[in-house]
């Protein structure tokens, strides 16, 4: 079952992120790049514990992402940027609920944690697909 689950997040980061990066404009690159970034440093910083306490490290990524997504939204004309740092403040926030509640579960803080980045990969991945349309509006139209 997990390695069902690392398959389909690595399709989906992979796919949505590569096609934003063809695709997209300087902000779906952006978000892009930094999924895949956060994703292996992510990877790269949970503890051997595995979620039984605060991991730090991955908190400290989150919150770098969320500052990344942040930026991107203030700065875009577009309305998805919002909904990605809305979906990734969420993540960050179970970090701070495993250090109110210590006894929380592991699988429950992992999920409470992980869960947001199938959404904010959709929500790239449909956003880059909405640019031909995005550019079309925005342009001006010839008189």
């Amino acid at each position: 079952m997990i390695l069902i689950r690392v398959i389909l997040y690595n399709a989906l980061l992979f796919g949505a992120c590569g096609y934003a990066w063809l695709r997209g404009r300087s902000d779906e690159r952006i978000a892009a790049a930094t999924c895949v970034v956060a994703t292996f440093a992510s990877f790269a910083l949970v503890t051997e514990l595995r979620y039984s306490g605060v991991e730090f490290g991955v908190l400290a990524v989150d919150l770098a992402t969320l500052a990344v997504f942040v930026a991107v939204a203030l700065r875009s004309e577009r309305f998805w940027p919002l909904w990605v740092s809305g979906l990734q403040l969420t993540a960050s926030v179970a970090h701070l609920l495993k250090l109110i509640q210590p006894d929380l579960m592991p699988f429950a803080y992992a999920a409470a944690e992980a869960v947001w980045s199938y959404p904010i990969l959709i929500i790239l991945a449909v956003a880059t697909w909405r640019v031909p349309r995005y550019r079309q509006l925005s342009s001006p139209s010839p008189a």
